[in-house]
């Protein structure tokens, strides 16, 4: 039997994601909107997703939803609890009108909610320069509570009809952050072993499979590599990733990097928008931004397909399906990932520069996206994310 390694896929062929048939192999990857200014759904919100939905996705994510007040990242973040519920479900409702399937990307900020006015929780005390003061280390009843929230979390939208949950491993937020062991130096089962770093991704994804059933896929964005000295690198990912697969709760990885608490540009790549970012920030933590911003906000050179020489060491080592992101404006990139045995391709700004960029290539222009990987999209994401060359995107 041939293995996914070996496979080729088409771009525009229907494919299978667990239980769910996309329409294609495109996916709307999450890029926090920053616009449930009450913490819930509002039209705005559906209005950016349905012109993805609209553009030819085979599906779109809404990001990033906190599955508890003290995991929320940014402000304009939606908190899953009961009261979001309604809106989730207008959200299913006015994605799949539109023929594409609707996914939620879970997640705890950890850390990185230190930036967001939280105390942010992280598996050991470790200083926030977004924050300009220290985490608190998360206790065993945080922990606990946290895996219970998760599977809370995922019960309330699974309810309202979503087809996909995201669970958000990377970035430097909780569960990523007890992955690495520059944060992680824990001495008791959350820390030390890679084992014992692991337990908390895993128990999650075993936690939330329990709370939904094999009805609704369920996919984990996963960081390869920290891009932060003495963090999470690919000798300890792939091995996590083969734990993950084994454990079988989960139905796909979607692959990613970088660090949102240690080194966020490791993510993007391309252009460092300091000056956008420092304007975006109150005071006392723009200036706490401009200080560091040197350090924080390094600058990585845009290459297409920036992800692909990590994302190779986790096709070679697992079978399961795997979402490659990083750089794919070309149509013929992306063919070209998929004839690796990649399943699926997951784009982020390249959909905010151009939502109906799908449509474009399924109808035969395959000229590249019009995005230019200037990142100035990112500070836009405390008045509502878009693009700031595409003027009919802004609110």
């Amino acid at each position: 039997m041939e293995t996914n390694s070996q496979a080729s896929f088409k771009p525009f062929d229907s494919a299978q994601l667990g239980p769910l048939t996309l329409r294609n192999r495109f996916i709307k990857a999450a890029t926090f909107e920053g616009l449930a200014s009450e913490n819930v759904v509002n039209e705005e919100l559906i209005t950016f997703h349905r012109r993805m939905a609209q553009g030819g996705v085979g599906m779109t994510t809404i990001a990033y939803c906190a599955v508890a007040p003290d995991g929320q990242g940014a402000p304009n973040e939606i908190i899953v609890r009961p009261s979001a519920a309604a809106g989730l479900g207008r959200f299913v409702d006015a994605i799949h009108e539109e023929g594409a399937a609707a996914s939620i990307q879970l997640g705890h900020a950890g850390p990185v909610a230190a930036g967001a006015g939280q105390k942010g929780l992280s598996p050991s005390k470790v200083f926030s320069p977004q924050a300009l003061r220290f985490t608190r280390a998360a206790s065993e009843a945080d922990l606990e509570r946290i895996i219970q929230d998760f599977a809370s979390a995922a019960k309330i939208v699974v309810d309202s009809g979503f087809d996909a949950i995201e669970l958000h491993f990377g970035h430097g937020y909780l569960i990523s952050s007890f992955l690495s062991p520059s944060l992680n130096r824990r001495k008791d089962r959350w820390g030390g072993s890679l084992e014992n770093r692991a337990r908390l991704a895993r128990e999650t994804a075993r936690a939330v499979r329990d709370a939904i059933g094999n009805e609704t896929a369920l996919i984990a964005k996963f960081n390869m590599a920290d891009g932060a000295k003495g963090g999470f690198w690919l000798d300890e990912s792939v091995a996590v990733a083969e734990l993950l697969e084994s454990d079988g709760h989960l139905d796909a990885l979607e692959l990613t990097a970088g660090s949102s608490f240690q080194n966020p540009m490791y993510i993007f790549r391309g252009e460092a928008p300091i000056h956008e970012m420092a304007s975006a920030f109150p005071q006392p933590l723009r200036t706490g931004f401009k200080l560091g911003a040197g350090r924080f906000l390094r600058d990585y050179p845009f290459q297409p397909a920036f992800l692909l020489p990590y994302a190779r060491q986790f096709r070679s080592a697992l079978k399961m399906p795997l979402i490659l992101l990083g750089g794919l404006g070309q149509i013929a990139t992306v063919e070209s990932a998929l004839a690796e045995g990649f399943e699926f391709v997951s784009l982020g700004r390249a959909l905010l520069r151009e939502p109906n960029l799908i449509n474009r290539w399924q109808q035969g222009n395959r000229g590249e996206a019009l995005c230019i990987h200037c990142n100035k999209c990112i500070p836009t994401i405390y008045q509502g994310t878009h693009c700031v060359l595409d003027p009919s995107s802004i609110r």
